[in-house]
């Protein structure tokens, strides 16, 4: 069976409904169909999870990223694929529940399973190698927000201000705002309606604040400033008469008691949430993401799905348009996220996918078992839909009202009574497809899937399955500092009063400070804050070049740590901060290390200030990738993995308009030898039928020769009839085999053009492929008065000391609380 084609997804086999036979046309799907989106509904045990990870199979295999969304743990069984398909393989992962049932033992029912995945693979056409294909296209990852069973995600960068311009996109950013909040007050038990609620308003206002300004929230952040708003007026009353501060205080306590919560700590660490690092790994790999929810409250699966769904939108309107699949967005179940008359803080976000996504190539595959409670009205800018087996009348009749809906969007008609009678003889593992870019409904049966489908994973399992893979980027323990905690402790230092001093803000309290030691069983920990002297130099570089359209104002921060010796700039070390998070003032209750001499002393900041000038200029550069087959430059602040999924996207349109060019191309031809193949049927049936009807009028003239000689009748007529006959039937036999010569010699050469074209679009593919492996680095310096330094000062950064006790002794250390 000849399946493997670019952008087509072998899904199964037509199936003729009325007979209940399998036929030998395959199901290959389009995959840029898949950007109008896609619905399957399905009751349980219809087939729809095997017709699902078919389908993500097959976009792995081609190469497309995903991100799955999977509130029950179905879909976790991407990752169970055995190419060698022994028992042992399997024994790990099967059911025992169903292999008691069935009286076998666990080694017997795992050998069972073995053999069946190992028939039906084959029967589909389906082998080990192409399994070790579907482990070689694609990196599969189970993440688990709320727990660290999988990869913890942290959601902190659901709070980062979006890289969008407000004046641009101010209706989309306020619907994220919206969302954002009303999935956070639904976390503290609050339904919250974003006209009428304080609480709403207030911390909507507030968001938008902070990233009008270009300003990253945290949580802390966010309920500090409920205290102490920014924002100082709502509407025409200011904040304290709007909501008065004792009643602000409560709101902020509730959210709080979230953060102070020991379980909550693991939303905060792990893979940040990145949507380019869902979709590729750092090397440019494709990657499936399963978002394993099955074991979070009902409020936290729709606050993690709200903010995960947020980020793919910030994320897509980043994108350039494309008519390429790009990327998958597919949930399992939508069931109470998409409702038809309620608006969870989930529904918009949905809605704005099926509406723009399609423009950026993303596509959107939902799937539901509850096909009566869902927004059909959203769901008519979804262009294919996979109906299966369905449980009652009443799910049948709302299906067909939202196919209705979405073949009348794209101005087709529907006849809906055969489609009812197509959907009530469904079975097992057969669907109907209608798809609004192709002619015609079609039914069909699912292929086998390559993938084990054991069933829902257990938080037990994933953890086995994952094995404590690390996430590619976390939050990593900040280094300890150099500077000695034994060294003598003053009140603050007399300062020269030509030496500018600044403090360094903090930003890790006590407890962040210990975890950051990751060191298990700590006790009797004793803590004091203490500030430690350094230097600190701040400015901007600017990175030029026309050719390359570099034009990059970059701000630097450094900090060099105090030492015995002669101090460089080399030593330093980068930090996270700006003129504006700059203080003035020491927090209360602190000690101060002692000054060095040589820090208290004008001349020696302003040495410090030249060479910090002179280091810059030797040492700071950006890194381009440059593709010389696709003649693009990464960006500045690119990724390497950004810049290949961009890479791989231009590559993948580029492939595309080939194949589509080279198949026009063939068509061409195949169409022309399909004519003449036809016509050689028509001939040939034309020759069978004469030669036929030679042989019945041989059996004739055969017959009244005999029956002359039986009557006494002996006619040379008769005999020479007979003769003439039989030429005649001699003549049409080889004319019959002549024509079937033909009609081999066309079926041969429309093989040979198919195979052909298959050969030439392959090799399109291996060029492209190709093409993503080969980048050049390229430096781009600035120039020396491209260097501005604004500030070298006396820094004081803190630290926390700590005294604490472990199974060893007693230890003091320092980490930074910078």
């Amino acid at each position: 069976m000849d399946f493997e084609k670019l952008g087509a997804f072998y899904l199964g086999k037509e199936y003729d409904i009325t007979t209940g036979e399998l036929l030998d046309q395959l199901l290959m799907y389009d995959a840029r169909d898949l950007t109008t989106h896609a619905v399957c509904v399905g009751m349980t045990g219809s087939g729809k999870t095997g017709l699902c990870i078919d389908l993500l199979e097959e976009a792995a295999i081609d190469h497309v990223p995903a991100l799955i969304i999977d509130p029950k743990g179905d879909i976790t069984n991407l990752l169970l694929t055995f190419p060698e398909l022994q028992p042992e393989d399997f024994k790990p992962w099967i059911n025992t529940d169903d292999a008691r049932r069935k009286g076998l033992t666990v080694d017997d029912f795992a050998a069972e399973q073995a053999d069946l995945w190992r028939n039906g693979l084959s029967k589909w056409g389906q082998d080990a190698s192409r399994i070790q294909m579907l482990q070689e296209s694609a990196d599969f990852k189970i993440y688990t927000p709320g727990s660290d069973a999988g990869i913890p995600v942290s959601i902190l960068q659901s709070f980062a201000a979006p890289p969008l311009n407000w004046d641009e996109e101010a209706e989309l950013l306020r619907e994220r705002v919206k969302g954002t909040v009303t999935a956070l007050l639904g976390l503290i038990g609050m339904d919250a309606d974003p006209v009428r609620s304080r609480e709403h308003i207030l911390l909507a206002n507030l968001i938008e604040h902070f990233w009008r300004n270009k300003e990253d929230l945290t949580l802390r952040k966010l309920i500090l400033s409920i205290q102490d708003p920014p924002v100082r007026q709502l509407g025409v009353f200011d904040v304290d008469t709007f909501f008065p501060e004792k009643e602000r205080f409560s709101l902020a306590m509730n959210l709080n008691n979230i953060i102070a919560s020991p379980g909550f700590q693991s939303w905060l660490q792990g893979q940040p949430l990145d949507i380019p690092g869902f979709l590729s790994t750092p090397q440019g790999k494709t990657r499936h993401s399963i978002f394993y929810i099955a074991h979070l409250s009902d409020a936290e699966r729709m606050f993690f799905v709200t903010m995960l769904l947020n980020q793919v939108i910030t994320w897509m309107r980043t994108q350039p348009g494309t008519t390429s699949l790009r990327a998958l967005v597919y949930m399992d179940e939508i069931f109470g996220f998409f409702p038809p008359v309620a608006n969870p803080p989930s529904k918009q976000p949905m809605l704005t996918l099926l509406k723009q996504a399609r423009a950026f190539g993303v596509g959107v595959v939902l799937t539901t078992q509850n096909p009566v409670d869902l927004d059909y009205k959203g769901l008519t800018n979804a262009g294919t839909w996979f109906i299966g087996r369905l449980q009652t009348e009443r799910d049948k009749l709302r299906v067909l009202d939202g196919l209705e809906s979405a073949s009348s969007e794209a101005g087709q008609a529907l006849d809906k009574s055969e489609l009812s009678k197509i959907i009530s003889d469904l079975g097992k593992r057969v669907f109907l497809l209608h798809n609004v870019h192709e002619g015609a409904p079609v039914t069909f049966q699912t292929r086998w899937a390559m993938s084990y489908l054991r069933g829902p994973l257990t938080r037990t399992q994933v953890r086995q399955l994952m094995g404590g893979q690390p996430p590619d980027k976390e939050v990593k323990p900040l280094p300890q500092t150099k500077a000695a905690a034994e060294g003598p402790l003053t009140v603050s230092p007399s300062i020269s009063p030509d030496i500018q001093q600044i403090y360094l803000p903090m930003r890790k309290d006590v407890r962040t400070a210990v975890q950051d030691l990751d060191i298990k069983r700590l006790s009797d920990v004793q803590s004091q804050l203490i500030y430690i002297p350094s230097v600190v130099g701040m400015g901007f570089v600017h990175f030029t070049d026309t050719r390359r359209k570099v034009d990059e104002r970059e701000a630097f921060a450094l900090l060099l740590q105090a030492g015995n010796g002669v101090p460089r700039w080399e030593e330093a070390e980068p930090i996270d901060i700006s003129p504006d998070d700059i203080l003035h003032d020491p927090e209360p209750d602190t000690q101060f290390h002692q000054l060095p001499e040589s820090m208290n002393q004008q001349r020696e900041l302003k040495k410090l200030q030249e060479d910090l000038a002179t280091h810059i200029y030797r040492n700071r550069s950006i890194t381009l990738l440059y593709s010389s087959v696709l003649k693009e430059y990464s960006h500045p602040d690119e990724s390497e993995r950004e810049f290949r999924m961009r890479l791989t996207q231009a590559a993948r349109e580029k492939r595309d308009e080939e194949v589509d060019k080279l198949t026009k191309k063939y068509e061409k031809r195949l169409r022309t030898l399909g004519n003449k193949l036809r016509r050689a049927e028509a001939k040939l049936d034309k020759k069978k039928a004469k030669a036929s009807s030679r042989k019945q009028e041989i059996a004739v003239s055969v017959g009244e020769s005999v029956l002359g000689m039986f009557m006494g009748r002996r006619s040379t007529r008769t005999a020479s009839k007979a003769m003439t006959k039989y030429r005649q039937s001699r003549t049409a036999g080889m004319e019959v085999k002549e024509a079937e010569e033909n009609v081999e010699v066309f079926q041969k050469e429309m093989q040979e053009l198919e195979q052909e074209l298959k050969e030439e679009t392959a090799l399109i593919a291996a060029e492209w492929d190709e093409t993503l492996q080969e980048f050049e680095e390229v430096p781009i310096k600035p120039r020396k008065s491209d260097v501005q330094v604004d500030m070298v000062a006396l820094a004081w950064a803190p630290y926390w000391s700590l005294i604490y006790k472990d199974r060893i002794g007693e230890h003091t250390t320092v980490v930074p609380a910078y």
